[in-house]
């Protein structure tokens, strides 16, 4: 064979390769090859974080992720950064985290998985000036807009208690913690411009992590106070305790309006008995799906970060009945 039939056929051959490899390529799912860390929250299981746990158990094994790395906090904004130093050791594909720490607690570190070629997303809590710096390397946002969300629940529990100027309300939040506090804001200021007396409680790191220490706390602060008319939070273990609180303190259903966070078990048993008023339905299950499918778009296709505002609307004792067979499922 002469050098040019044996040139023509090593081309020929190459290309060959090159079109099997490329169809290969595109049979593959977009998750293929990709290991993916992401903070989860709470605790494994609990109220608050189960459905995100399923979301995101859901996109990867539809966008046949390699590995997908839970992570859990007890809501704890140290422990998550620590968990993200641990993600990047392994040097992942991409990493998802919470927004608690604060964008300054996290900036460095994010700024050194981007150097490193890791994508890094976020969910649950905003961390805007990151998303405006990282967005081309696809830092993008799957959860509620916080302060939209907590003038939504405070309007329902507006509506729904009948609410005036000069009744005295608390909203018990994590006021401190950056941008996740804003949830707190936005539903003790929407208060006050109603013209009600808000008191501001800020949650311990405690009981921010086992929100059942806060039980005696908050029933001696209901039994101190027989002129409240409001409880509000948006920390969804919290919501969860407030029905056995007002019980405690000797309350009967819709003798004081509650606004929380989240369809947790116990949260729902309140709305169905009248102790919780309103809960803003943030949709978890979107909170971990939307994550792990902005890591597979962005690691394996080079998109941009995306935002996703999932802070729906309230559910009321009126409209939890239909959901239910959804939450016991694990997707609302």
């Amino acid at each position: 064979m002469s050098r040019t039939k044996l040139l023509l056929a090593g081309v020929a051959a190459l290309a060959f390769a090159t079109i099997a490899t490329g169809a290969r390529a595109a049979d593959e799912p977009p998750g293929h090859g990709l290991t993916i860390y992401m903070q989860m929250g709470g605790n494994p299981g609990d109220g608050a974080t189960l459905a995100r746990q399923n979301g995101a158990a859901a996109a990867a094994k539809a966008l046949g992720v390699d590995k997908l790395n839970a992570q859990f906090s007890a809501w704890a904004p140290e422990t998550m950064i620590e968990q993200f130093k641990q993600a990047m050791a392994a040097h992942p594909s991409c990493i998802v985290i919470m927004g608690h720490p604060g964008a300054d607690a996290f900036h460095d570190l994010v700024k050194q998985a981007v150097d490193q070629g890791i994508v890094v997303t976020d969910g649950n809590s905003p961390l805007t000036s990151l998303q405006k710096e990282f967005g081309t390397k696809g830092f993008g946002y799957a959860g509620v807009d916080l302060y939209a969300g907590g003038t939504l629940t405070a309007n329902a529990m507006i509506a729904d208690g009948h609410l005036k100027a000069g009744d005295e309300a608390m909203v018990y939040g994590v006021f401190s913690q950056a941008e996740r506090g804003l949830s707190e804001k936005g539903l003790a200021d929407t208060l006050e411009k109603h013209g009600l007396k808000v008191d501001r409680l800020e949650i311990t790191q405690e009981a921010n992590s086992d929100p059942t220490l806060a039980i005696p706390v908050l029933t001696a602060y209901v039994q101190s106070h027989p002129h409240l008319k409001a409880i509000g939070t948006q920390h969804g273990g919290v919501t969860g305790i407030l029905a056995d609180v007002l019980k405690k303190a000797g309350k009967k259903p819709g003798e004081i309006t509650v606004g929380g966070i989240d369809l947790g078990p116990a949260t729902i048993t309140g709305l169905k008995s009248g102790y919780v008023s309103a809960t803003l339905d943030q949709l978890l299950y979107l909170q971990g799906f939307m994550p792990v499918v902005q890591c597979a778009m962005s690691a394996k296709y080079k998109m941009p970060g995306l935002s996703l505002n999932t802070g729906a609307g309230v559910v009321t004792p009126q409209t939890i009945g239909g959901l239910v067979p959804l939450i016991d499922a694990g997707i609302r």
